[in-house]
């Protein structure tokens, strides 16, 4: 079979002094960081609609990028597309993949027809996978949106056909997830809708859901980490499902990446990562590589506390920018989001052994942990004991220190870059 890339070679870690723009910088696959192989602490994955067929098409102008992989029919596309995403997982040692099921195999004359095309395909990437151990799916979900019959919505349609319709399309890429060894499925919000979940969970260890705001809409039911969890324990479904954070979404949601990573990871919901960024000007979805190294410094920071990733990891739904066009660009593209990811988890690791921040936290709140502070934890404080209390005190203005904003930051530049 010929290669797709054959001016692009395996790429290999050279380390910070290289200035080879085909090479790694700061991953290091099987180096060991905070007691596991890079590879394992970061478990990137490759995207199917960005990577595979996203070809720069954006609502002012036609598509930039070649993603035919030299095919004209659909069938053959599917599968062309199938051995270009494994030879390009090869070249950069990336062992997950993640899909949407139009974008492995697009619609046909009918839903059976659909199907049965699509069964193809994955057949196709089970053998290649049969071949090659190392590449596994870490999750799939279903492509919702982009046809006219999603106009209103799919499980928020007003219309119940389209609600039946979509079960239908979101059973059958559940049963691809699970054929093709997924350990996990998404459930977007926006035009998929939560409704769908209900009873959907076939022979999968993990279900995500993704906070999605202001897509596509400008008022949404799934805008952040805490308004989901909301809805999960509505319906009793916080122990079944877990949080899939995107980077870009957080920054639409007017948070921090950090800060949806911390709501999940306190409430027991962290799950997956999609690693991308936005553009900090713009209000809406750019899904950019991401190269900016305090996010993922701190991203990373909340993935080592809550214990690593079990079933989730980092997919890059991200894409190269419209005048990013070569074949080329995809390989310096993923380089430069694994690079930022593994020197961010190089920070994180330091961070945590260098533990001043955190023992700066652990001092602030100190006062919880005794007296009366840890009575009012422990519940046993009414609101006459507190008035009491308060009373017998008087004045609490001398208790409170400084919370060193400045200090924190400059202990974060001096953990960075002092690698």
């Amino acid at each position: 079979m010929a290669e797709f890339f054959s001016s692009i070679p395996v790429i290999k870690y050279e380390g910070a002094g290289s200035t080879n723009p085909l090479a790694f910088k700061y991953y290091n696959a099987d180096e060991v960081v905070a007691g596991k192989p890079m590879k394992e602490q970061l478990k990137f994955a490759l995207s199917w609609w960005h990577t595979m067929g996203g070809d720069g098409t954006d609502m002012f102008g036609v598509g930039t990028a070649d993603k035919t992989w030299g095919e004209s029919s659909p069938e053959a596309r599917a599968k062309a597309k199938v051995d270009a995403a494994f030879e390009i997982m090869t070249k950069l040692g990336i062992e997950y993949f993640c899909f949407h099921d139009r974008d492995l195999s697009p619609e046909y004359g009918s839903l059976a027809e659909t199907n049965a095309k699509l069964d193809e395909v994955t057949d196709y990437i089970a053998e290649k996978m049969k071949a090659d151990p190392t590449k596994k799916l870490l999750w799939g979900t279903a492509k919702c949106f982009d046809h006219p019959r999603f106009m209103h919505g799919a499980g928020t349609s007003p219309s119940a056909d389209v609600f039946a319709f979509t079960a239908a399309q979101i059973k059958k890429a559940v049963e691809a997830t699970v054929k093709l060894g997924g350990k996990g499925y998404v459930f977007w919000g926006g035009r998929e809708g939560y409704e769908t979940l209900l009873n959907t969970n076939m022979a999968l260890e993990l279900d995500n859901i993704e906070p999605k705001p202001k897509e596509p809409t400008k008022h949404q039911y799934d805008f952040d980490t805490a308004t989901v969890l909301g809805f999960l324990r509505k319906y009793g479904l916080d122990k079944d499902f877990k949080m899939n954070i995107e980077a870009n979404h957080a920054t639409l949601a007017m948070h921090t990446f950090q800060h949806e990573l911390r709501v999940a990871r306190d409430n027991g919901v962290f799950g997956s990562i999609d690693a991308n960024q936005g553009d900090m000007l713009l209000g809406w979805d750019t899904d950019q590589f991401p190269t900016n190294v305090y996010d993922t410094a701190l991203c990373m920071y909340e993935v080592l506390k809550a214990g690593g990733f079990v079933n989730g990891g980092l997919n890059f739904d991200a894409k190269a920018r419209r005048g990013s066009f070569t074949p080329e660009d995809i390989f310096h593209s993923y380089i430069a989001g694994m690079d930022a990811f593994a020197l961010g988890l190089r920070i994180a690791d330091k961070m945590i052994s260098d533990g001043r921040l955190d023992k700066f936290v652990e001092d602030r709140y100190a006062s919880w942990n005794t007296g009366i502070g840890a009575d009012i934890i422990a519940g046993k404080a009414t609101m006459a004991d507190l008035e009491k209390y308060a009373l017998e005190k008087g004045e609490v203005l001398d208790s409170l220190s400084s919370g060193r904003q400045e200090m924190l930051e400059s202990i974060l530049n001096n953990i960075m870059f002092s690698l």
